[in-house]
């Protein structure tokens, strides 16, 4: 049977928690204002993919280049939605750490092996996060 034991720690010790939480707190705000940015893009892409394929229905004469433009912007798209993917899955496991951090002082169980793996599966993620965008911007330029 698994048994958990709860112990009371003091208020020192609390507060060198939350000083050891605010680097991976301060970590999760960098990687909202990234989603912010990628999902801005996305929308642009998506604003200017419905502006061709409205040209499309009003112009045949150019429909061949519309329908390339469409096709880069899908493919834009397609690696846009790649990088919020990572980044969200980066944001998911920062706040595991977190918790993990919380979970870890309050609750007699030795979590640090999972919390540098969590933080090491973050920053693999973000990074991947990156370099997909990287990509994405090259391909829009």
């Amino acid at each position: 049977m698994l048994r958990c034991v709860f112990r009371m720690i003091p208020a020192m010790d609390i507060v060198h928690l939350i000083q050891s939480a605010v680097a991976p707190v301060f970590l999760l705000s960098g990687v909202g204002v990234t989603l912010g940015v990628l999902t801005n893009r996305l929308a642009r892409i998506v604003d200017r993919a419905r502006f061709l394929e409205q040209l499309t229905h009003a112009e045949s004469a150019r429909a061949k280049s519309t329908a390339d433009s469409l096709r880069v912007l899908a493919r834009r798209a397609h690696y846009i939605n790649i990088a919020i993917t990572l980044c969200t899955i980066a944001a998911l496991l920062v706040s595991l750490v977190v918790v993990s951090l919380f979970t870890s002082a309050f609750v007699a169980v030795n979590l640090s092996a999972l919390i540098a793996i969590l933080f090491v599966l973050a920053m693999v993620c973000l990074t991947a996060s990156f370099g997909v965008f990287l990509f994405e911007v090259r391909l829009a330029t």
